[in-house]
């Protein structure tokens, strides 16, 4: 891993369903983000994504690249063009920096978002990535096994 290097994209489709249940679980009761009318009525086509729904995807994004142990230090967005129900977003990634053993590796990546309209979101996610010894040499933790009769 280096700088310049790119994550693989991942597409988002945006649902009305994810929309409304991104508002809600952050607790974002403003109504361009659940009533279609009202939006059209303060002049969006329909309802949009908030941006903790935002910022959730893409810390989605940087861990489902980096794996569960990766601990997300800082992220910094900032929104574009609406997300609206019925597209798809596209998250792409460029690791701009690499620092070693301070304590763990972090590393920085600049994220982009994108839709039909345009830039949804864009931004630097800093993210630390525990055991750094390990990965380096290649060496796997041992699975976790669990006594009989127990689900994981």
């Amino acid at each position: 891993m280096k700088p310049g290097d790119e994550l693989p994209p991942l597409e988002i489709p945006i649902t009305r369903t994810l929309v409304v249940a991104g508002a809600i679980a952050s607790r974002d009761y403003q109504d361009v983000h659940h009533d279609a009318e009202l939006a059209r009525q303060k002049g969006s086509p329909d309802i949009f994504m908030n941006i903790l729904t935002t910022n959730g995807l893409v810390g989605r994004y940087i861990t489902d690249h980096f794996g569960p142990r990766a601990v997300l230090r800082k992220v910094a967005i900032r929104l574009g063009a609406p997300n609206y129900p019925g597209d798809t977003m596209v998250l792409t990634g460029t690791i701009e920096d690499l620092a070693e053993d301070v304590p763990d590796d972090t590393v920085t990546v600049r994220v982009i978002g994108t839709n039909s309209v345009g830039r949804h979101v864009t931004g630097t996610v800093t993210v630390a990535l525990p055991a750094p010894a390990a990965r380096r040499t290649g060496a796997r933790q041992a699975p976790v096994t669990l006594p009989a009769g127990e689900a994981g």
